[in-house]
């Protein structure tokens, strides 16, 4: 198993649970690698013996079974990484996906279970996002893109994206984390940006629509104030 390998089934995964199959052109843009060379390891992907891939020319990929698992597995791998960074070694929320990239390949089972034991066996990463079980399953949630919050309503940050540290941070200025809640006064026309109070504050803010798309939250209630 090479990294490359891990790499494209991980970014399959999330592609996929983005909405449908991963295409050639958002894999290579993921990955930051020639649209050629991603339909090269495509074809490797799915033509041997077990294979880890479906792939169509002008159709994406689509995980198999066994590319889920292992996609999964490595998930796994960077989220509680992640999570013990965060938690035991202090590292800040926008500086663990980094060093999680370089160990996630690295770490044996018997390392990944020792540090699931000391944490507690987390079901979420900092931020947010669920952890996959051991046996290979993830937990369910309902939840929703900020984007699609109603105006007037309430709710409750579930996860935030890992993959820019400078939103990350500028989120963190603002107090926006997983379990903080998010109220929605206004959304401006045109792609414009959404006015939200963040917990008890009743300051409002301004987020950009590249921002709040970063953002999952579970919606809770209309015309009520947010609390975390």
């Amino acid at each position: 198993m090479t990294e490359a390998i891990d790499d494209y089934l991980k970014t399959i995964y999330e592609l996929e649970e983005d909405g449908g199959r991963a295409s050639t052109a958002s894999i290579a843009k993921h990955l930051e690698i020639a649209p050629a060379s991603v339909t090269g390891m495509l074809k490797k992907l799915s033509e041997k013996d077990q294979p880890w891939i479906a792939y169509e020319k002008h159709q994406g990929a689509k995980l198999t079974g066994r590319g889920r698992k292992r996609a999964l597995e490595i998930i796994r791998h960077h989220r509680l990484l992640e999570k013990f960074l965060h938690d035991s070694l202090g590292y800040r929320w926008d500086e663990v996906h980094d060093e999680a990239e370089k160990l996630e390949h690295a770490i044996s089972e018997r390392f990944e279970d020792r540090i699931a034991e000391q944490l507690g066996d987390p079901i979420e990463d900092p931020h947010g996002h669920l952890i996959p079980r051991k046996d290979g399953t993830i937990p369910e949630r309902s939840q929703q893109g900020l984007l699609e919050l109603p105006v007037g309503y309430s709710a409750l940050v579930l996860c935030v994206s890992d993959r820019d540290p400078e939103i990350l941070r500028y989120l963190s200025s603002l107090g926006i984390r997983p379990g903080v809640g998010l109220r929605l006064v206004e959304k401006g026309p045109f792609d414009g940006p959404l006015m939200l109070q963040v917990g008890s504050d009743e300051k409002v803010h301004a987020l950009g629509v590249k921002v709040c798309a970063e953002i999952q939250v579970t919606m809770s209630t209309k015309d009520g104030s947010a609390d975390d």
